[in-house]
C-alpha cells in the first residue's frame, strides 16, 4: 500500500491501473484527492518496478518525480498551481516572471500546452513511455483545450493523458468523450475521519472540519491547516445574523463568500425538511423564506465572480455581511 496517500486513494489506483487507455478524466468536487490520484497513476506508468496500487517509490524513475525532474512526463498547470506544488515552470515563463512582465497565469497557458504537444512526439527518454498530468483540467482556455483535444484525437502511441478535473462539465464535450471517465470514490466518514486523525487533527476538530467540507476529508485537512477555528464555525451563523462585523472582521472576503454559500445552502434545506451538510442545525436560525434564501444566493454567486475584483476588502466584507443580515433578519429565531 502506498503510505504517502489515503487508503480510498490507493484503492483507486489499483483499480485504474488494471484497466487499459490512454486517457483519462478524473472527475469529482474538490477535496477528493484528484491531484494525489492523477499524480499517483504517472508515478506508477513511469515506475520501473511498479507495484499493483502505486509506483515503487525507490526507483530513479520516481526519485525523478519526487524532485521534479522526470524528463518522461509533462506537469500542465496555471502557473499559479506549479508555484504552489513545486513544478518547474518553462525557461521562458520563469524568466517573464523574474522579469515581472506579467504575473502568473491562473489558467493553463497556450504556450505550455504546445510544449505538452511537442512532448508527446518525442522519444521517451527513460523507455518506459511518457505521461501527461493535467490539473484542474477546467482551467484550460478554449485555445488550450482545442490543442489538447488534437493529441487526443491522435495520440502518439507511447503516451498517456490524466485530466483532473474538479468541474469536468466545464470541459469541452469531445474531450470528456475522447477520455475514460473515472468518478473519484467518496470516502465514508468513518474512514476520513480516521485520516484525519492521523495527519494529527483531534477527533473534535477533525469532526467540524470534515462537516465545514461537505464530508471531503483533504479539503477538511486543508481548511484546518489554514487556521480555521471550529468554535468560530459553529458561532458563523448567528455572527452573520446579529451583522456583527467585529466577529467576522478577520475573515478574507474569498473565505466569507464561500462559508455564507455553505450557509444559504444548509438553510434552504432546512426551509424544504432537508439536513444541513456543513454546519450543525443548532446552531442555525430558523424560519427563513426560501424565496429570501433564494435571491440572497444568486447575490452570493454574483459576488463569487468577481472576487478577483480589486475590491477594497473591508467594504466588500461590510456589504457581504449587511447582505446576509438583511436575510437572515427575517428568521425567526
Amino acid at each position: 500500500m502506498n503510505a504517502e496517500n489515503p487508503a480510498w486513494i490507493t484503492e483507486q489506483t489499483r483499480s485504474l491501473l488494471a484497466q487499459r487507455g490512454h486517457a483519462w478524466l478524473l472527475s469529482g468536487p474538490a477535496g477528493l484527492g484528484q491531484y494525489e490520484l492523477a499524480l499517483g497513476l504517472v508515478k506508477a506508468w513511469l515506475c520501473e518496478q511498479p507495484q499493483a496500487d502505486a509506483a515503487c517509490g525507490q526507483c530513479a524513475s520516481c526519485h525523478a518525480i519526487d524532485v521534479r525532474t522526470h524528463a518522461d512526463l509533462c506537469v500542465l498547470m496555471p502557473e499559479t498551481w506549479m508555484l504552489d506544488l513545486g513544478w518547474p515552470l518553462s525557461e521562458k515563463a520563469q524568466a517573464d516572471l523574474d522579469d515581472k512582465k506579467r504575473k502568473p497565469s491562473k489558467e493553463i497557458r497556450i504556450e505550455a500546452m504546445r510544449d505538452a504537444v511537442d512532448f508527446s512526439q518525442r522519444t521517451s527518454a527513460r523507455g518506459r513511455g511518457k505521461a501527461v498530468l493535467v490539473y484542474p483540467a477546467e482551467d484550460m482556455n478554449a485555445f488550450t483545450a482545442n490543442a489538447l483535444l488534437k493529441t487526443l484525437e491522435e495520440p502518439p502511441g507511447d503516451v498517456r493523458f490524466v485530466l483532473a478535473s474538479e468541474a469536468a462539465h466545464q470541459l469541452l464535450p469531445t474531450i470528456r468523450s475522447r477520455c475514460l471517465v473515472h468518478t473519484m470514490v467518496w470516502p465514508d466518514a468513518s474512514s476520513s475521519l480516521a485520516w484525519l486523525g492521523a495527519q494529527g487533527l483531534e477527533p473534535a476538530q477533525a469532526a467540524v472540519a470534515l462537516k465545514a467540507q461537505g464530508g471531503r476529508p483533504q479539503a477538511a485537512l486543508h481548511w484546518a491547516q489554514s487556521g480555521q477555528d471550529s468554535a468560530h464555525w459553529a458561532a458563523l451563523p448567528q455572527a452573520l445574523a446579529r451583522g456583527d462585523l467585529q466577529a467576522l472582521r478577520d475573515w478574507a472576503p474569498q473565505q466569507l463568500v464561500s462559508a455564507q454559500q455553505q450557509l444559504c445552502h444548509d438553510l434552504m434545506a432546512l426551509a424544504v425538511d432537508g439536513q444541513p451538510r456543513f454546519f450543525s442545525a443548532k446552531d442555525l436560525p430558523r424560519g427563513v423564506p426560501l424565496a429570501v434564501l433564494s435571491e440572497w444566493s444568486v447575490r452570493l454567486q454574483a459576488h463569487r465572480r468577481t472576487m478577483d475584483h480589486p475590491f477594497n476588502p473591508g467594504l466588500f466584507i461590510e456589504a457581504l455581511i449587511a447582505q446576509a443580515h438583511t436575510a437572515l433578519a427575517k428568521s425567526v429565531s
